[in-house]
């Protein structure tokens, strides 16, 4: 997508370079303006009257007289989405994820690299300490690996420790991840995950960050960048956290957005565990297994993957003729199930099981059958 295609895009872009304009605040203009073409349009009087801070009104001046300075950084994104896989999201896009802009403060804008249509599937946050004890790591990669297995997206903040184990064992499943991230997607944060973030897109993955592309690491904007894995996902699993830890901020995050928690326990000698124990005193969903999330979030993921069916095109549409396949999905479900869903005694569904697995169509394991296509 160019800039020059879209004066839209780059009134959503100007709006959001400007200093003193986050979420919330453009959020209050949108309210009172149509677009954000109109704010920028608008009488400066008429805009202070909205509480804007003088130095945003001084930068909406310079960029009606023609301000130099946002020119060249129009310049810069129009640049960066001319490379395979760049892409921009603004909140009024029919593609926004429809999740994330149910939060309280949505980012106005996504950077994407990678295959956008992964922010519709559903997706599982995996957070946790950027220091584990010695078996956190193995633990988180090993339940992403399974989740991805079992059709879920695992979502994280590709920082060290947890979120690096969490996006490397969705790779390891063969499957794809996304990683969001708290800088522009020209500099990686830490530098060490280069070689991961690369591998996440070269799998058909995706980098997601609310920063332009060139924005640098500042403190503030990795507490902010949670909201956006919690507001992506059905529930955040924190698999490790100190009393500190940033994860907790994601956990309580994901409350607000009325979305699942989710905590591993530890040994209540390790500082490591914590804050997942806290969060498991609070109400928080105790994990020991895989089945503990998928039972929680199986009424949750049935929707979700109707919705990402939906926002999904059809490369190959196969549409079997048995009438257990309209109620067939990725997450696997039980035979009693699929007759009460099918109204059909058990006999016969359990014959149109064996006849599309037969034809390669569906799978069984031990949390029951699910589609492979």
């Amino acid at each position: 997508m160019s800039l020059s295609s879209s004066s839209s895009l780059q009134a959503w872009l100007t709006l959001s370079f400007l200093d003193g304009v986050g979420p919330r605040t453009m959020a209050r203009l949108l309210q009172n303006y149509l677009s954000p073409a109109d704010v920028l349009a608008a009488d400066l009087s008429a805009l202070q009257s909205l509480g804007l801070r003088p130095t945003t009104l001084n930068v909406i001046q310079r960029y009606q007289q023609g301000d130099v300075v946002l020119s060249r950084r129009l310049d810069a994104v129009h640049q960066w989405l001319e490379r395979p896989g760049c892409q921009v999201l603004c909140l009024d896009s029919a593609d926004y994820p429809a999740l994330l802009r149910r939060i309280p403060d949505p980012p106005p804008i996504l950077y994407l690299q990678g295959d956008a249509r992964l922010l519709h599937d559903p997706q599982l946050a995996m957070v946790g300490s950027r220091h584990p004890g010695p078996h956190g790591a193995a633990t988180a990669r090993q339940f992403a690996r399974s989740f991805t297995e079992n059709g879920l997206l695992i979502t994280s903040g590709m920082a060290l420790g947890i979120d690096g184990a969490c996006h490397q064992g969705a790779l390891d499943a063969g499957g794809q991840t996304i990683a969001v991230w708290g800088t522009g997607l020209d500099n990686c944060y830490p530098k060490r995950h280069r070689a991961l973030a690369s591998a996440i897109v070269e799998q058909g993955g995706l980098l997601v960050s609310e920063q332009p592309p060139d924005a640098f690491a500042q403190p503030g904007q990795f507490p902010r960048r949670n909201r956006i894995i919690s507001g992506l996902s059905l529930g955040t699993l924190v698999v490790e956290a100190a009393m500190n830890s940033g994860s907790l901020i994601t956990a309580r995050l994901a409350l607000e957005q009325n979305r699942e928690v989710f905590a591993m326990p530890g040994s209540i000698h390790s500082v490591h565990a914590r804050g997942s124990h806290q969060l498991l005193r609070e109400g928080a969903h105790l994990v020991e297994t895989v089945s503990d999330v998928l039972e929680v979030l199986r009424l949750p993921l049935l929707a979700a993957i109707d919705s990402a069916s939906a926002n999904r095109p059809e490369t190959a549409p196969v549409s079997p003729r048995s009438p257990l396949w309209p109620h067939l999905g990725h997450v696997p479900v039980s035979v009693d199930w699929l007759g009460q869903r099918s109204k059909m005694p058990v006999e016969r569904v359990m014959q149109e099981l064996m006849d599309l697995e037969l034809e390669g169509l569906v799978q069984h394991t031990s949390h029951g059958y699910s589609r492979l296509i």
